[in-house]
């Protein structure tokens, strides 16, 4: 039986969640942002209307209001937005048991041997967009393809709102022609790599030899090869909690840095998220890394050791000491941070009488815990960005 795998991608998703609630931003440009009052922060995510400006995810608030003065911003409520995911995965859910969420817009689900149930591939494609739009007011994407890494490149060819099939006997004509760096998966550097060994097509991927690209790109270059050439044989792996092996949180600055403090700045705002995440699935991890990415595309990535935890104040000062100690202070465009190597059991450790001495610093981090709990909860019912870190506020005040 031939496999069948749909992505299903959302249309700029968090202004499109807004716009069920705001129907005023309807066919004018607008964007989630971090604190239109102040007129500071990042676009999160922009309608197509805003993007016609030049408007793009990542840009500093003020440079958009810049290219479009009339720009209508909407502060961010993840809560909200985390659950019409879990409406749109509902809905899903309803078509097949197996789906793999790839992040909290889009997901993979195999469809093989639905078709009796639900008709063809596209008419089920377009019966799951109508639903998603009727029942929730929001659009769509889908790719149809017989594995995942084809259904994710048919998912980008229309937007917004388009159905795309891209089988393998497709490939030739749909996606060989495209360049290089269309290819999911092909960042800047790599894209930059291979147009320097005169590849500058899918077709020219593919058609390249397998054994050269392994020699230019090591283990990266064999995925690519057979990417371009349509095979990737993954399973459809639907997620749990329980599979989830890291938490981490990482942005592309609209404008290279080289300011540890205001680095430290951005960490401190990734750590709250990556902790808050943490603390809501229970996960306590004893890893902490950073990611940098440097102006010209190389990357680091540095991690270190810590005692089980998901307090914000240990992630964020872990980072800290990584980025301090690591960073060459060449200009960075990304940072990031997660956590990981998360214990199972870890409400059950038995303290031994070397631990006697650490009561003190352990009654800190309880009551550091019971306030960062305290913050979760308030968030969990208020929204994300009702109570911010000190240093974040601070921040944003000098930059008024």
């Amino acid at each position: 039986m031939e496999r069948v795998v749909f992505l299903v991608d959302m249309n700029a998703f968090f202004i499109s969640c807004e716009q069920t609630r705001h129907p005023e931003i309807t066919g004018r440009p607008a964007a989630v942002a971090g604190d239109p009052e102040n007129r500071t922060g990042i676009i999160l995510t922009a309608n197509y209307e805003a993007r016609k400006y030049g408007i793009r995810t990542t840009m500093v608030l003020r440079e958009a209001l810049k290219l479009c003065p009339n720009l209508m911003i909407i502060p961010p409520d993840h809560k909200f937005y985390e659950q019409k995911s879990r409406e749109v995965m509902k809905i899903f859910s309803s078509y097949t048991p197996v789906i793999e969420q790839n992040s909290i817009d889009e997901a993979w689900l195999d469809m093989t041997g639905c078709t009796g149930l639900f008709g063809q591939p596209v008419e089920t494609a377009r019966n799951i967009m109508e639903r998603i739009n009727k029942e929730l007011g929001l659009w769509c994407s889908i790719g149809i393809s017989e594995n995942k890494f084809l259904a994710k490149m048919a998912s980008e060819m229309k937007k917004p709102h388009g159905i795309t099939e891209l089988w393998k006997k497709d490939i030739k004509e749909k996606m060989w022609p495209l360049p290089v760096n269309y290819i999911y998966g092909v960042g800047k550097r790599t894209a930059l790599k291979l147009q320097g060994m005169g590849i500058l097509t899918i077709k020219d991927l593919a058609l390249c030899d397998s054994s050269y690209l392994v020699k230019k790109l090591g283990k990266m270059g064999a995925e690519l090869s057979l990417r371009a050439n349509g095979i990737d044989t993954s399973p459809v792996s639907p997620n749990s909690d329980s599979d989830m092996k890291s938490i981490g949180r990482s942005i592309t600055l609209s404008h290279d840095i080289t300011d540890i403090d205001f680095a430290k700045t951005v960490l401190l705002e990734l750590s709250d998220e990556v902790g808050m995440s943490a603390r809501k699935y229970g996960k306590k991890g004893r890893t902490v890394q950073i990611s940098i990415k440097y102006s010209d595309f190389v990357s680091i990535t540095r991690q270190t050791t810590v005692p089980a935890t998901y307090l914000v104040k240990d992630i964020y000062s872990a980072g800290v000491r990584l980025l301090e100690k690591n960073w060459n202070k060449e200009p960075i465009r990304l940072l990031g941070i997660s956590l990981s190597g998360f214990e199972e059991n870890y409400g059950s450790e038995q303290i031994s009488l070397f631990q006697m001495s650490d009561m003190a610093e352990e009654k800190d981090t309880n009551k550091t815990d019971l306030l960062e709990n305290a913050i979760y909860n308030i968030r969990k019912k208020y929204g994300h960005s009702i109570i911010k870190p000190g240093a974040l506020i601070n921040k944003d005040n000098k930059n008024k």
